[in-house]
């Protein structure tokens, strides 16, 4: 879902008449940096014995907020280029999801060092470059 709002986001900004289309943009989710995370996976492998840890980065944010960051970072206001269906909204689907990775951060030192607003930045520069 996040490389479909960055790429779309990038095409729009670069004069595509399409719309981005999406189902709900009110699920709240943790948007962590995948790299980071796999950092933390290595980490949890040194470990003497198996454990299980939460990764993420504790901070959670709607899908509308990282819609509307990924337009904004390209000067777009995200409401005159998306549309929510129905038809996309997952019965099953999770309303909110949060996060607490305080375990990780105390046993393996590990903390996510990017937030949504970094995630999206890096992946809108992706897309354009």
């Amino acid at each position: 879902m996040t490389r479909k709002i960055a790429a779309a986001a990038v095409r729009i900004a670069r004069g595509a008449p399409e719309r981005l289309v999406v189902g709900r943009l009110d699920i709240i989710r943790d948007w962590g940096w995948a790299p980071e995370y796999i950092e933390a996976m290595w980490k949890m492998l040194q470990q003497p014995s198996p454990k299980d840890y939460v990764i993420a980065t504790g901070e959670s944010n709607s899908l509308q907020d990282f819609v509307a960051a990924a337009f904004q970072s390209l000067g777009l206001d995200w409401r005159k280029h998306v549309d929510s269906d129905r038809a996309l909204f997952r019965p099953t689907d999770l309303q909110t999801s949060y996060a607490n990775p305080e375990l990780a951060a105390r046993e393996l030192g590990w903390r996510a060092t990017r937030r949504m607003s970094d995630v999206v930045r890096e992946m809108v520069a992706a897309e354009s470059a």
